[in-house]
């Protein structure tokens, strides 16, 4: 039973990172890639993860699945959010289709009038 749950594990997380793989390929402009790449990828992992602590089964593994996971979640978004303000400041390649730059608003409003 545990074999099935491990399988099931195993494809679903590389579904997730798979589709990962793709939305940094075919997403149209950088912050869009970083949100895909952050969100799929570090859920695919965390089922990686999960399947591979069930299946050797020793505390120890477990262990270091955890803290693998939990490095993934800290790390992954503080990354993507600093690699996306980076990026923005090196100019907004936004999508045309983009409605709203709501970080353009923000700073014109903190900039003082001269």
């Amino acid at each position: 039973m545990s074999d099935i749950l491990v399988g099931l594990l195993l494809i679903f997380g590389s579904v997730f990172v798979l589709v990962s793989a793709f939305g940094a390929l075919r997403l149209p402009d950088t912050y869009m890639k970083l949100h895909a790449v952050t969100k799929a990828g570090t859920l695919g992992a965390a089922l990686v993860l999960l399947a591979a602590s069930i299946y050797f089964g020793a505390l120890a593994v477990s262990v270091k699945a955890l803290v693998v996971f939990l490095f993934l979640l800290l790390t992954a978004p503080v990354a993507g959010h600093v690699l996306g303000r980076a990026a923005y400041r090196d100019g907004p390649n936004l999508w045309e289709r983009t409605a709203l730059d709501e970080l353009a608003q923000a700073q014109a409003s903190e900039k003082p009038e001269a």
